[in-house]
């Protein structure tokens, strides 16, 4: 993992200066802008923060220098509890409904959607610190406002793309890597058929099983909803996506169709397949395993192929900072979040992060993280190519109730299984959607 320690733990700690935000004495370079608020933690203020398994050690490492960096400032500690991807989702919705439990949490895609009336509102700050760092790239945004208010903060996008063994691609056939939907089906048929097969998640993966299903769909011009919010999953395109689905999923590795956000990881890194889509990680695993140095030289990455609508479409896993209205500490959680924001320390955990974590603020697309590697130039610009998983259709309830409940997941892992024909996938995908968007 390239990044400078040093760096990270100075950048974290940097409390230089003298202006005050609410006890938080922040550096000269943040209230130079003289735009974002001020908050004063409660007296006797304590902070839980339920978050994601990081997959990157540095990540967390980053993390968790920053928050020390704030505890240190303003005295207040910060527990934080970390969940299985698959696990948040559901303990911060419980959280949310008995108003109980962890004071912030980081999120998935728009899950805050669905319970947007127990979260404190954060409009103040989440405008302030747009127009002080260039800007919150719109998709991003998207998943953190309701109307014309922040019910969280956009924290990231963990950028999705192909990672492969070049080696096993040339012995393939391959000389470069296909950038079109048919010539990679092409791609994944020679691999099988020389025994180092492809694999995508059809199970029910936060991440990657998501964003696989969202891009089958978009790339052939599928929509599950129209701008308006009309179901219109029962298509020609959609169709034509679940047919091409059915002829990939033929040449994968068996039994993705019970593969979690793990699983690729894991059949990768032991050789078992030498395609995926995958987050940095799965590069940085190799590549801090000195058994596995062999692999690690050969991995090559690239965006996800272009399909029939002849542009990139992806979707890609989507993180927020929401702030549970049941916290007794609202000004110490602002305080906290305003922290983390700020430019030294928001940069020292994108660089910490080592291209898994791509930022939320324009004004931090300058990190030199990505340009330190060939291997994080495809995570570079996730923020700015993805689309939300309503898209095009608004977000709101409905498109993150839809999304917890891994409609178009199933849709395409029941037709490619068998379980059914695509024509009752499809119904079936549409009957449920609808028990959603007619709420």
């Amino acid at each position: 993992m390239t990044f400078n320690r040093r760096q990270i733990m100075t950048g974290a700690a940097g409390l230089i200066g003298t202006a005050a935000l609410g006890g938080i004495t922040m550096p000269r370079r943040a209230f130079a802008q003289n735009a974002i608020p001020t908050y004063t933690p409660e007296s006797g203020a304590t902070l839980r923060l339920l978050r994601w398994v990081p997959f990157v050690k540095a990540e967390e490492e980053a993390w968790n220098a920053n928050t020390r960096a704030f505890t240190e400032a303003t005295g207040v500690e910060v527990r934080i509890d970390q969940e299985s991807w698959e696990d948040v989702r559901p303990k911060a919705a419980v959280a949310a409904n008995i108003g109980s439990g962890p004071d912030l949490v980081m999120g998935w895609f728009d899950d805050v959607h669905q319970y947007p009336d127990k979260l404190v509102d954060v409009t103040e700050l989440g405008t302030a610190l747009g127009e002080a760092h260039g800007g919150w790239y719109p998709g991003l945004e998207g998943y953190a406002r309701r109307d014309d208010s922040f019910i969280a903060l956009p924290l990231c996008a963990i950028g999705n793309a192909i990672c492969y063994r070049a080696s096993q691609v040339e012995a393939a056939g391959f000389s470069e890597f296909p950038n079109d939907t048919a010539g990679f089906l092409e791609l994944c048929t020679a691999l099988q058929a020389n025994g180092t097969p492809a694999g995508f998640p059809h199970g029910k993966a936060v991440g990657d099983g998501n964003n696989y299903a969202h891009w089958l769909l978009w790339s052939h011009g599928g929509r599950m909803v129209d701008e308006s919010g009309a179901v219109a999953i029962n298509s020609p395109e959609t169709l034509a996506a679940i047919e091409y689905a059915r002829a990939l999923y033929a040449t994968f590795i068996p039994g993705t169709e019970s593969w979690l956000d793990i699983n690729n990881n894991r059949a990768f890194l032991a050789g078992q397949c030498s395609l995926v889509a995958n987050g940095v990680s799965l590069y940085y695993a190799a590549r801090n395993d000195p058994a596995m140095q062999e692999i690690a030289d050969d991995i090559r990455t690239t965006t996800l192929p272009v399909g029939p609508v002849g542009e990139s479409v992806e979707l890609h896993q989507t993180s927020t900072l929401a702030i549970f209205n049941h916290t007794p500490y609202p000004e110490a959680a602002k305080a906290y979040l305003a922290f983390m924001y700020e430019a030294d320390n928001m940069n020292a955990w994108i660089e910490g992060a080592s291209a898994y974590c791509c930022q939320p603020l324009r004004a931090y697309e300058s990190n030199p993280v990505w340009t330190s590697s060939p291997i994080h130039e495809p995570y570079s610009k996730a923020s700015a190519s993805l689309r939300p998983n309503g898209w095009p259709g608004p977000l709101g309830y409905a498109s993150a109730a839809v999304m917890a409940d891994y409609v178009l997941v199933d849709m395409f892992a029941e037709a490619v299984t068998g379980q059914r024909t695509p024509e009752d996938a499809i119904a079936n995908a549409e009957r449920r959607i609808n028990r959603y968007y007619r709420v």
